[in-house]
């Protein structure tokens, strides 16, 4: 118990400590952002694959998208036109980390998740997006 008392005090390494643990389970407090990491897990992505995925708007897409790289799950990286998304290695946080490789074992037998799964080789940006 010790460490759950320290965590409350004022040393700002501690701030700091809780503020990017928060940052990560709060990234992950969202359904729609737990699906775009099970979905990260089998192939990179655009924005545009994810939208039509989840069936919601762009912008909603890239505002969940934010959320997760600023909490360093994902990264982007831009290749031509495209800004692909892939799953972070988590280097940057224990809390990230710790998620990313967990996630790998959960919810798999979620029907949601399975459906998914299920519809991602047909979901291709050349399709939806063009070119």
């Amino acid at each position: 118990m010790a460490n759950s008392v320290t965590i409350f005090q004022n040393n700002d390494m501690e701030v700091v400590i809780m503020k990017i643990f928060l940052k990560v389970m709060k990234a992950l407090s969202d359904p729609s952002r737990v699906k775009i990491m099970k979905m990260l897990q089998k192939r990179v992505m655009c924005v545009c694959e994810i939208k039509e995925a989840l069936s919601i708007a762009q912008s909603t897409a890239s505002k969940h998208l934010k959320i997760l790289e600023e909490a360093g799950l994902i990264i982007s990286h831009k290749e031509g036109l495209w800004v692909n998304y892939t799953l972070s290695d988590g280097g940057n946080s224990p809390y990230a980390a710790s998620l990313i490789g967990n996630l790998k074992y959960w919810l798999d037998g979620d029907p949601e998740i399975m459906e998914l799964a299920k519809q991602l080789p047909q979901i291709r940006r050349e399709n939806i997006c063009g070119g």
